[in-house]
């Protein structure tokens, strides 16, 4: 492919699909930040007001676990509707999901209906599967050499919505306490807001459909999609599985360890204010720094950068088990794990999207993102009992399991012929 002119065939020329590319990012990133405003305002209200309406704290960690699901459930139906429809229509009808989550959620408290507030809580899940899926479209135009990249920046700007959202808690607070909503609703109705300008962003902003260009571009007549979708992929792509694997697992390590750190740090005597500052740092990790881990998997290779990562949660991991007592070691343990989690997500994520043709690159993705989601879950829910049985440092060795095993997928990776797409 040329710069200087279209094909016949109407191929975009390179210098035209840079041109989209840098628009849809654009596009994305400010969906992004919308999505990320609005989990954010409702990170710590959806156990409040599970605990407020059932009147039992005991159920509130209910709302994390209906949210997570509701992710999982949702990822593969909306990258069907993506291969199908486009990038513009799944987006923006994961946003109005949430959307109606957010208003069954406000409706709920009204009601004290916990059974209904379950099951807005779970809606809300799309902003989740959303999310994911974003990073992924971010791949569509993106050309080789920068596809890591692109892919980053649209994990990255996750971050301003995130840091900002939570300093809306006493804001929101006083708006739905002005309009006569329920305590800790007011968040939701800014998560409201938030998504319906994300949904604008999206319904409005990618025109041309990155997606529908690529397809057109990539796909064949012949080359329809496979019929079994992700999972078929999984089947019969090993590459596929390794990219899958080291995308879901990276993900379990990191969610088991960063959900116990509270719980460990408060059971020493640490203050909640400490608390607060090892997972804010431990967020920023994650993600402030995914641009370089971006720019690193486009230059050194994507299975290098996965190993990058997974030798920064070994030695986080280590640092839990030589130093579980000290709490300034468990928070630079906490921030290298964040940063190995940046590291391996973006580039595991990249070679979800390259071990396949384009035409089956949406439902590996949506695939990926279910197992992603659901291993997270895994993860958190299996590291409470380890944590009961070994403590806070068996925990780290115990996860270094996962850590040996993504590394190895990730030589066989290296050792492996390279996509050409």
């Amino acid at each position: 492919m040329t710069d200087s002119s279209t094909s016949a065939s109407g191929a975009l020329t390179e210098l035209e699909q840079q041109r989209l590319q840098r628009k849809v990012l654009i596009v994305l990133a400010t969906g992004q930040v919308m999505g990320g405003l609005g989990v954010g305002a409702t990170l710590a209200l959806g156990a409040l007001l599970v605990a407020e309406v059932s009147g039992s704290s005991a159920l509130s960690g209910l709302a994390a676990t209906m949210n997570t699901l509701g992710a999982a459930i949702l990822a593969i139906p909306l990258a069907r509707l993506a291969q199908r429809r486009g990038r513009r229509i799944s987006l923006t009808t994961g946003a109005l999901v949430a959307i109606l989550g957010a208003a069954v959620i406000i409706t709920a408290a009204v009601l004290g209906s916990l059974p209904l507030l379950l099951i807005g809580m779970g809606l809300q899940g799309a902003g989740m599967a959303l999310n994911l899926q974003s990073r992924f479209a971010a791949t569509d135009l993106a050309l080789k050499k920068t596809r890591a990249r692109d892919l980053s920046l649209i994990v990255w700007s996750t971050t301003i919505g995130s840091v900002v959202g939570p300093n809306l808690f006493e804001p929101s607070e006083l708006l739905g306490r002005a309009l006569g909503l329920p305590q800790f609703t007011g968040g939701f109705l800014i998560a409201m807001v938030a998504q319906i300008l994300g949904a604008a962003v999206y319904f409005l902003g990618l025109r041309p459909d990155p997606l529908k260009l690529a397809l057109a571009q990539g796909a064949s007549v012949k080359n329809k999609p496979s019929p079994t979708g992700g999972f078929g992929s999984l089947r019969s792509v090993p590459a596929a599985r390794r990219a899958v694997l080291i995308v879901a697992l990276s993900h379990a390590v990191m969610v088991a360890v960063m959900s116990m750190t509270p719980v460990h740090l408060t059971s020493h005597g640490a203050t909640l204010s400490l608390v607060g500052l090892t997972i804010s740092l431990h967020v920023a990790g994650m993600y402030a720094l995914s641009p370089v881990f971006g720019w690193l998997a486009d230059k050194i290779g994507r299975a290098q950068t996965v190993l990058l990562g997974q030798v920064t949660f070994a030695v986080s991991l280590l640092l839990t088990f030589f130093g579980a007592e000290n709490q300034t070691v468990v928070l630079v343990a906490l921030i290298l794990l964040g940063l190995g989690w940046s590291a391996s997500t973006v580039a595991g994520s990249t070679m979800v999207t390259e071990s396949v043709a384009v035409q089956d690159r949406p439902g590996l993705q949506g695939t990926s993102d279910l197992v992603m989601t659901l291993c997270g879950a895994a993860g958190g829910a299996l590291a409470g009992p380890i944590l009961a049985m070994v403590g806070f440092s068996g925990l780290g060795l115990v996860y270094l399991i996962a850590v040996i095993v993504v590394a190895v997928a990730a030589v066989r990776t290296l050792r492996a012929p390279r996509p050409a797409n």
